[in-house]
């Protein structure tokens, strides 16, 4: 109802209210019958207070209503408004008042107005996984609150209503990436209030460190939502957001004071915060003053509500140190109880320190450092060096000192380096050392309890590349490595961190649980003042005491290369103007090395590449591998996009440069445990670009939809460019963000390593049956890349594999895939596989791609065509042959000849055919005429042959040749015997002579 009908009608019930017969027997009421609240604000700005009683039928007579305050009314900081006098009053000892606001820093439990609301909006493949997360809720952990471990989306919400302006602030922890931490403001009408991404997203703070947020509130209803979602990927446990000191400026009023919380107190009037009570002693709630302990037998941490019992000593409560070496060059080993000591020495099973003052030898300097008799080592002037045993000398001619760090000796701890440690939920560690000098290498120390953050630091303040190298266009300005081994018996975990420029520091990497000595190594891309920390935690579990005292780290050497403020431990040779011993080195253009003979700088040759910073000789000058070539400063090998391959005698060209834009591929969904539903996102910059990395990734919460990256704060947004990345991707449906998130960012492919038609290339194999190969001829081309960043389960870092496949029925952008078999892309995580099926993938046709067709002869003309071979497998290239026209003789002419000489050979053919056997019936007729005329008593012989005379007139004549022939020779001799006698007689008829036998 409007507020002018609600405060008639309070009025009107306060005004029955005494208006109530005393002759009911009702006493008169007191101050403690009643409180009073004020009304509503009017239009005006003008409220009432009015007495509320605090209960019916108690009391008769309350106050009348009076007007009351400006709705703008609040007071100052330690005061309180009184509402009986409507004046301001400062708050008694051992209370507190933040005037116009109000502070929640007690989370024994959730305080009041706090709720808890659990949701799973998106419960993947099984559909009922929003079960369970009934008991998914933030859990109060006395110091602070602690968000749920698993991947529920749970949130605490607080709605307060603003006469003016004000603001929200918090402290909080926010370590882990794989849970995603928002805050944001509704109204009344549950509409979000406008809010920056900077303001909704909370940035990530260093491990063991709480950041603070402050967001401003407009007057009216605000409903506060801090809200986490985790997202699982794997095993690994989520690291919960913690918060604490929740502060709300903006209330009209605070009509009473709040008390101090146990651990704290306020000694004087008017205090606007309470202090945390001193080591050894305690206080209860709205203290004003602190009590001491026994401290003979009790002790307490700071901020502590009562005092603990000490205990018998152990092993657990004493640790070893090393005086720093004296003038003899030796060191003492030294016993100190941890403090602030909790044990007792004097009583029974009590442990004794054990004696110190023991003498040792100690450790020669670092390289670089120097001891002249002293008691501590000092750093080598500059152009000298040292190996930490022998004196500084001064370079060589040709050569500068290699600067950097190279710490190996633990004695002291060295003047760059600072070590400390904290606890989340409390102080107790504060002041103590984290870690210990132990001579040949350095430990975690023992701490408060088991989960505090032992924090070690390294502070680098630049970084300087050497003279020869000035001018190279390579990556790396410097480099760390350290060796390290962890021996745990829980889950300890080891931290590596970088913060550069003093803006934020990042997790570089992590090691969980026991680790064998093994050596890291990290890269550092640009010049830059950088701090490196290790942060050693026994357990994330909330603890109190040291039961895992005797889980340590120890990192045996640190070194640095190419420190600014760095030492020299050797030098390494500089190109110099002349061969002079007075010459200075001077710096040698990009792509050049220093030739060993002269000292003089050459350029690397074609297609190869500097390694590192590395530039003495030529065997600097690494080739690139097959397939690609060198940038014109010899820094980076990379593809232009060519290719060429001969089999069978016959030479493919490739021509990838369709393929050289970034491209992206999204594998998935993939989904959770619980079924969180996610993808992984790859872009990939396949060549081209003269080696250029343009495939971006970035860690942000910005809606994918957006292009301009660089338009979100450079706070805000993480990215990496390279040539292949990953992003993590939680699409705005899948778990209820207004807001698709993208995280986890990686790179996989940092640097070129070859093109090739085999399967293996620098000790990286494809394996054969991630994609099945086609029947088709033409090759696959293999894209080989690596990163050589080391992870804990990729010592050798990552490599990828993109296969290049002819397919002529996709697009010249074509189609990037992962293998079926490892829908994330990678099977073991360390080698990733992608399939770009284009294309553009074939190689450039030639003229061995096509055939020609001649046509048939018309009107004496031939048209010869030319079309590709099926199926065909290239592109671009040479084209076909336009259409060929030659002339020729018409078929129906030659037909036409053709008949008519096969009719001429059929007649002749027909008519010597009926010549020969009438010849041959005339033959015949005349043989048996001679076999007639030769039956009588001595035969004539055999004729041994036979003429045939042209002409009708020869057609009786026979001849009888004297001759005789074999059958008549033989005829003869059987004919002898019987005293028969033949004579040959010559018969002539016509003028021609005849033989007859007679």
């Amino acid at each position: 109802m409007p507020s002018s009908a609600w405060l008639r009608c309070v009025l009107l019930i306060v005004g029955s209210l005494q208006l109530v017969s005393p002759a009911g027997g009702l006493p008169q009421c007191q101050e403690t019958d009643y409180y009073f609240e004020y009304t509503e604000c009017d239009s005006t700005g003008s409220r009432w207070r009015v007495a509320i009683p605090r209960g019916q039928g108690l009391c008769s007579g309350l106050p009348d209503p009076v007007r009351g305050t400006d709705c703008t009314f609040s007071c100052n900081a330690g005061e309180f408004l009184e509402m009986s006098s409507q004046h301001c009053t400062q708050c008694a000892a051992g209370t507190y008042s933040l005037g116009s606001g109000v502070r929640f820093d007690e989370w024994d439990d959730i305080p009041a107005g706090f709720t808890n609301l659990a949701t799973y909006l998106d419960s993947g493949p099984g559909g009922d996984e929003a079960l369970t997360c009934s008991n998914s809720t933030w859990v109060p952990q006395g110091n602070y609150l602690e968000s749920n471990r698993d991947e529920c989306t749970v949130s605490l919400i607080y709605a307060v209503h603003l006469k003016k302006q004000g603001s929200v602030s918090f402290d909080y922890q926010y370590e882990d990436n794989h849970i995603f931490f928002e805050f944001f403001i509704q109204n009344d009408q549950c509409q979000e209030m406008d809010q920056t991404s900077e303001q909704k997203w909370i940035k990530l703070t260093n491990s063991g460190e709480w950041g603070t947020h402050t967001v401003n509130l407009k007057s009216g209803t605000n409903i506060l939502y801090w809200r986490t979602t985790g997202i699982l990927l794997g095993t690994k446990v989520l690291k919960p957001v913690l918060l604490k000191n929740i502060q709300i400026e903006g209330v009209a009023y605070t009509s009473e004071c709040f008390q101090c919380k146990p651990g704290t107190f306020s000694r004087t009037p008017g205090s606007s915060s309470c202090e945390v009570c001193p080591r050894n002693t305690y206080s209860g709630k709205g203290a004003s003053s602190c009590t001491l302990c026994d401290d003979e037998k009790e002790y307490s941490p700071e901020g502590s509500a009562d005092c603990k019992r000490k205990l018998p000593c152990t092993e657990k409560d004493y640790f070893q140190i090393h005086t720093p070496c004296d003038r003899d060059g030796k060191t003492q080993i030294m016993y100190k109880w941890i403090e602030p000591k909790i044990c007792m020495e004097n009583v029974t099973r009590a442990v004794a320190l054990p004696p110190s003052g023991e003498r040792e030898k100690c450790p020669p300097c670092n390289p670089g450092f120097y001891n002249h008799d002293t008691a501590t080592c000092s750093p080598c002037p500059p152009g000298t060096f040292s190996n930490g045993i022998e004196a500084c000398q001064k370079c060589p001619a040709g050569t500068e000192p290699a600067l950097g760090y190279e710490y190996k000796w633990w004695n002291v701890l060295p003047a760059n380096m600072k070590t400390s440690c904290f606890n989340v939920g409390n102080s107790k560690c504060d002041g103590m050392n984290g870690w210990e000098v132990a001579g040949d290498h350095i430990r975690s120390g023992a701490g408060s309890s088991d989960n505090d953050y032992l924090i070690l630091n390294l502070r680098v303040t630049g970084f300087r590349l050497p003279t020869s190298v000035m001018e190279s266009k390579g990556s790396e300005f410097g480099r760390i490595t350290f060796v390290f081994e962890t021996i745990c018996s829980a889950d300890c975990e080891l931290y590596f961190m970088m913060d550069v420029n003093r803006k934020s520091t990042s997790v570089v990497e992590s090691w969980e649980g026991s680790k064998e000595r093994q050596s890291y190594s990290h890269v550092i891309t640009k010049n830059a003042s950088v701090s490196y920390t290790w942060a050693f935690q026994r357990t994330n579990q909330a603890a109190d005491g040291r039961r895992l005292v005797n889980d340590i780290v120890k990192i045996y050497s640190i070194t640095v290369t190419n420190a600014q403020d760095g030492v020299a431990s050797s030098c390494r040779a500089c190109a110099m103007v002349s061969q002079q011993s007075e010459s200075s080195c001077v710096p040698c253009p990009a792509g050049h090395y220093i030739d060993k003979e002269t000292n003089r700088c050459r350029e690397c040759p074609p297609d190869t590449y500097l390694s590192g910073h590395q530039i003495y000789g030529r065997e600097a000058c690494l080739p690139c591998g097959p397939g690609s070539k060198s940038n014109k400063e010899h820094s980076v090998c990379f593809s232009d996009c060519s290719f060429s391959h001969t089999v069978q005698n016959q030479t493919l060209t490739y021509d990838f440069s369709p393929l050289s834009a970034v491209s992206s591929v999204m594998n998935g969904p993939s989904f959770t445990s619980k079924g969180t539903k996610y993808f992984h996102q790859f872009n990939i910059s396949l060549c081209g670009h003269e080696g250029r990395r343009l495939a971006m990734c970035t860690d942000n919460v910005t809606d994918l939809s957006s292009k301009d990256v660089q338009s979100e704060s450079s706070e805000l947004v993480n990215w990496v460019e390279t040539f292949i990345c990953q992003s993590t991707i939680i699409p705005s449906d899948g778990r209820g963000f207004r807001t698709a998130l993208s995280s986890q960012s990686i790179s996989l492919a940092d640097t070129f390593l070859g093109a090739t038609v085999d399967g293996t290339l620098a000790g990286v194999t494809l394996k054969p049956d991630l994609f099945p190969g086609t029947l088709r001829k033409v090759p696959d081309v293999n894209f080989f890349y690596r990163s050589p960043q080391a992870t804990s389960s990729c010592d050798k870092g990552r490599h990828t594999v993109i296969t290049l496949r002819c397919n002529p029925e996709k697009t010249e952008r074509g189609e990037l895939s992962v293998p079926s078999k490892c829908p994330a892309g990678t099977c073991d995580g360390c080698i990733f596989n992608f399939l770009w099926e284009s294309s553009s993938a074939c190689p450039r046709c030639t003229e061995m791609d096509y055939h020609e067709i001649e046509g048939a002869c018309k009107s004496g003309a031939q048209d010869t065509l030319y079309v590709w071979n099926e199926p065909k497998l290239c592109t671009k290239g040479i084209r076909l042959p336009a259409k060929k026209t030659m002339p020729c003789e018409d078929i129906n002419f030659w037909l036409k000849i053709g008949a008519g000489l096969g009719a001429f050979m059929g007649v002749l053919l027909i008519a010597l055919t009926c010549y020969f056997w009438k010849k041959n019936k005339k033959l015949e007729y005349k043989y048996s005429r001679l076999v007639m005329t030769a039956n009588r008593e001595c035969e004539l012989p055999a004729a041994d042959s036979c003429a045939i005379m042209e002409g009708e007139d020869n057609d009786d004549d026979v001849v009888y040749s004297n001759k005789p022939s074999l059958l008549g020779k033989l005829k003869s001799i059987a004919t002898k015997g019987n005293g028969e006698n033949c004579e040959s007689v010559q018969l002539k008829s016509s003028g021609t002579e005849r033989w007859v036998w007679g």
